[in-house]
């Protein structure tokens, strides 16, 4: 059993705990009305991580702790800005499965041990703006931190934390800190107390993702742009894992989308990346897309099939539709869930992570990876637009019909990657890339939506079919499947002028120059 909850917070260091002489007086600042004193706590953590360090290495971290008013286990992961997530499980003497797994894509598997126990006297004060809501909680913390592994020596200092309430915007933290800078109190330099205590008591550092790429690259090559976007998409697919595990609002869309960026560059930079050893990554993201495609098109399907049955006039919905459509929702989306889950906890999946950092720490960079990236980007880009150019004119060739509505989402299929290839590029060439990427999108848009009417058919024939079987009027649904049908012819006549837009030369000739 979990709980989550969302924190923003900003961290200082603090000039002492005894006495707080230093901290200015907050009334008044940011719709501050009064500071409560809350007295103190004492706190007590053990933080877990593999012997590499790879939670810390991802801005992640998990830790055992007691004492105070959240005692347990908590894995925090990171966000944005400010704002991490907090996952809570209650005490336990081992690490608790639930948070085993929602930090699996960071481990990969490997042992998590404990690396440093940090103890914290910590004096807690709430800030209280008008009619006693509580705005922020400021705290100043005397910190003491003790080495689990190694021969490293034990480290203390002070730290003030500042904390939103929940409905708290984000400004306070901004007002808080310009009073605090000017009373001489500075941000911390250490995003979190685990980061400093690895630092300070010698356990070692992690090696962010950033430094990695920095490390085995030439700056300001091919191979440093290309490099630097898979890492990208690499950690929005790590980072990604929790939230679909617990089937968090767009995340299995958001994790194919990673997967599909890393397959299509993979593909498209085979001249900075060594394909004998990208393709066998190319198949295995291939398969996880695949395994995460059934959850996200029924995702897709509901919304769609949803607005569709929400836009007709009462007086034509005859029979139990809406009821209809929940039944096999339900049914299609457990099943496919499941389907994600067996994928993420599959030996597969871990392989696929561990080739992945391999991919970022030691890649399998080719000689033209050093070469300044103007000219081989822009060569990687026409070559995936002369692909797409092939696939669209096929596909116009040909009467409408299965066998067009195939080559279709064929030529979908080409967009993207040549929308994909401009992505890394955008450094190198700049606007020249980034208008062939919209124009490429909008034709992806186009083509997308026929595709997705194509599923929608299908759906609806099978739907029509289940009312058909268990005596329900089946009027709704073939209302539907016409809809759809039209939808698919207007995307196949508005296509045309979209592609001549997306193909004009000058767009092209925009890259070389």
């Amino acid at each position: 059993m979990t709980e989550s909850k969302q924190e923003t917070e900003r961290k200082y260091d603090a000039p002492s705990a005894d006495g707080t002489t230093w901290l200015p007086d907050l009334a008044g600042v940011g719709g501050i009305v009064s500071v409560l004193d809350q007295g103190t706590q004492d706190l007590d953590a053990v933080y877990y991580d593999t012997d590499d360090l790879r939670l810390a290495g991802t801005s992640a971290t998990l830790r055992r702790r007691t004492g105070g008013t959240d005692a347990g286990w908590h894995l925090k992961l990171p966000l944005s800005g400010d704002t991490r997530e907090e996952i809570q499980a209650p005490l336990s003497d081992t690490v608790p499965d639930a948070l085993r797994d929602l930090a699996l894509s960071r481990t990969r598997g490997a042992e998590l041990r404990p690396v440093v126990r940090i103890r914290s006297t910590r004096g807690v004060r709430q800030l209280v703006g008008s009619g006693g809501t509580a705005l922020a909680e400021l705290s100043i913390d005397a910190v003491r931190a003790k080495p689990l592994r190694g021969t490293g020596t034990r480290a203390t200092w002070t730290e003030l934390e500042v904390e939103l309430a929940t409905d708290t915007g984000p400004e306070l933290l901004d007002a808080v800190e310009k009073t605090l800078t000017e009373s001489g109190v500075e941000r911390a330099h250490s995003p979190s107390k685990l980061a400093r205590a690895l630092a300070e008591t010698e356990v070692g550092a992690p090696r962010l993702p950033e430094e990695r790429v920095a490390e085995t690259v030439v700056a300001g090559s091919a191979g440093e742009q290309v490099l630097r976007y898979v890492a990208y998409q690499v950690q929005a697919l790590v980072k990604l894992d929790p939230a679909v595990r617990r089937d968090l609002p767009d995340s299995v869309h958001r994790m194919r989308v990673a997967c599909r960026r890393l397959r299509s560059v993979l593909r498209s930079y085979r001249s900075v990346v060594d394909r004998e050893a990208a393709d066998p990554v190319r198949e295995d993201l291939k398969w996880l897309g695949n395994e995460l495609a059934a959850e996200r098109d029924q995702e897709v399907l509901l919304e769609r099939l949803n607005s569709r049955i929400e836009a007709l006039p009462s007086e034509l919905l005859f029979g139990p539709v809406s009821a209809r459509l929940q039944v096999w929702d339900v049914g299609n989306s457990a099943e496919a869930h499941l389907r994600t889950l067996d994928a993420l906890n599959s030996d597969r999946y871990l392989a696929l992570l561990d080739s992945l950092a391999t991919l970022t720490e030691r890649p399998p960079l080719r000689a033209k990876a050093a070469r300044k990236p103007s000219g081989l980007l822009a060569k990687a880009i026409l070559k995936e637009y002369g692909r797409l150019a092939d696939r669209v004119a096929h596909a116009l060739g040909l009467p409408p019909g299965t066998e067009r509505d195939a080559a279709l989402h064929e030529a979908r299929k080409a967009a993207k990657r040549v929308r994909y290839a401009t992505e890394p590029a955008g450094d190198a060439l700049g606007k020249p890339a980034e208008r062939l990427g919209k124009r490429v999108k909008a034709v992806q848009k186009v083509l997308g939506d026929h595709q997705d009417s194509a599923v929608a058919r299908d759906a609806l024939r099978e739907l029509a079919l289940a009312a058909l079987a268990a005596g329900e009027n089946g009027f709704v649904w073939g209302l539907l499947y016409g809809q759809e049908q039209a939808a698919a012819d207007a995307r196949e006549r508005e296509l045309p002028a979209v592609w001549a837009h997306a193909s004009r030369s000058e767009l092209r000739e925009a890259l070389s120059r």
